[in-house]
């Protein structure tokens, strides 16, 4: 153990690749929506591990799971089959839509899976993509992420006849279609960018482009899925069924695991593709859990009610009235407050009060906190938010 939060400092610059700019705070324990630092200092968490601790840190059910899978078998790789893997791939058609999965580790190895299927299946080469996307940062999903911070250093990247267009536009989609064009990537909510929510029926119009064109719709719900937006997946909003959708985050309840869904007909055959690591016992028993909880618990449903509870004390509290803020979007429990000055001074004034909140896009106040928060937490999250931008 270390005896001081310095010594970790120390040592993470040591031995650490420093690709994360972080706050001087060492994380020990949750419970919830609480974290505790090292000297056991509490904090209501507003970040959730980045829409990941959907059900909050540490559920028993989740724990359970993963403890009873560990003493039984951790690992095989896909080399044979195993129960917990074929039951969540189950459960994940069921409660999607979706035909069948492809499972991996994380949000960016399932969106390089979904281009790999798209240009298999398509014979094409083309993607299209929005300005202010973010689908991850390995070479493949970085092509189709649009911020130049993220990309210009390893440019020129893996995908060729890779094309942006405007978001919340699909005419500019339409126009941008042509015969060597796969699929378009679209996240239904642009979370990176800042809580860009697009006006209602762009989606709906957007696969009906889609279809008419011949083209594969690949729809991001890495942040938006498993009840985040109030519902299971962001796309029953607009009733609509992608071609192919990625997921992760979420998923395992804290438990690293990602997979690619695609409809009945769209698939890898043996040896396309493939992922050692990929759906393996204990991830898939985590994510089992995690899902159950969020149906017993009925966290989509909590989603909704306490996303609108969020919304309604922001705009009670005065703080969109507020000169710097610009703008305040959302939808179930992935709320967003834009600034008119950047916001990385707040983040730590947050963090001093006992609150732990997230900054995106230089502007945005970024809230995803675990489904499981309560309205005590989220009037105390407010007041600080309040103080803080007045």
């Amino acid at each position: 153990m270390f005896s001081s939060p310095e010594e970790v400092f120390e040592k993470e610059k040591r031995y650490i690749m420093q690709t994360y700019k972080r706050p001087r705070i060492v994380l020990k324990e949750g419970k919830g929506v609480i974290v505790k630092d090292f000297f056991g200092h509490e904090y209501i968490d507003c970040v959730g591990g980045i829409a990941v601790n959907a059900v909050g840190y540490c559920h028993p059910r989740v724990v359970n799971a993963i403890k009873e899978q560990a003493e039984k078998l951790m690992h095989t790789s896909n080399l044979y089959y195993t129960e917990p893997q074929v039951k969540l791939a189950e459960k994940l058609s069921m409660i999607s839509g979706m035909g069948k999965v492809f499972f991996c580790n994380s949000g960016a190895e399932s969106v390089e899976a979904a281009l790999k299927l798209a240009s298999k299946v398509t014979g094409k080469h083309k993607f299209i993509a929005a300005e202010g996307s973010f689908h991850g940062r390995t070479l493949g999903s970085l092509s189709v992420t649009f911020e130049t911070k993220f990309r210009s250093v390893f440019e020129p990247l893996l995908l060729n006849g890779m094309e942006f267009v405007r978001y919340n536009d699909a005419e500019a989609i339409r126009e941008a279609i042509n015969n060597d064009t796969a699929a378009v990537i679209l996240e239904p909510i642009q979370g990176e960018t800042g809580i860009i929510i697009p006006s209602e029926g762009y989606l709906k119009e957007v696969k009906e482009i889609c279809t008419e064109k011949s083209v594969l719709l690949i729809l991001d719900e890495i942040q938006t899925g498993f009840g985040r937006t109030g519902r299971w997946f962001c796309k029953e909003h607009e009733g609509i069924e992608p071609d192919i959708m990625t997921v992760a985050k979420a998923m395992g309840g804290g438990f690293p695991i990602g997979a690619m869904l695609a409809k009945e007909g769209i698939e890898f055959e043996t040896n396309e593709h493939a992922s050692t690591f990929g759906g393996n016992p204990l991830a898939c028993a985590a994510a089992l859990a995690s899902i159950k909880v969020i149906e017993e618990e009925k966290l989509v449903d909590r989603s909704k009610e306490l996303g609108a509870y969020f919304m309604k004390k922001v705009h009670d509290e005065g703080i969109g009235s507020n000169q710097v803020v610009k703008e305040i979007r959302g939808k179930g429990l992935m709320i967003g407050l834009e600034l008119t000055k950047p916001c990385g001074e707040m983040v730590e004034e947050a963090l001093e009060r006992g609150i732990l909140i997230n900054c995106t896009s230089d502007k945005v106040i970024r809230l995803v906190p675990p489904l499981v928060i309560s309205k005590e937490q989220i009037d105390r999250v407010i007041s600080v938010l309040y103080e803080i931008i007045k």
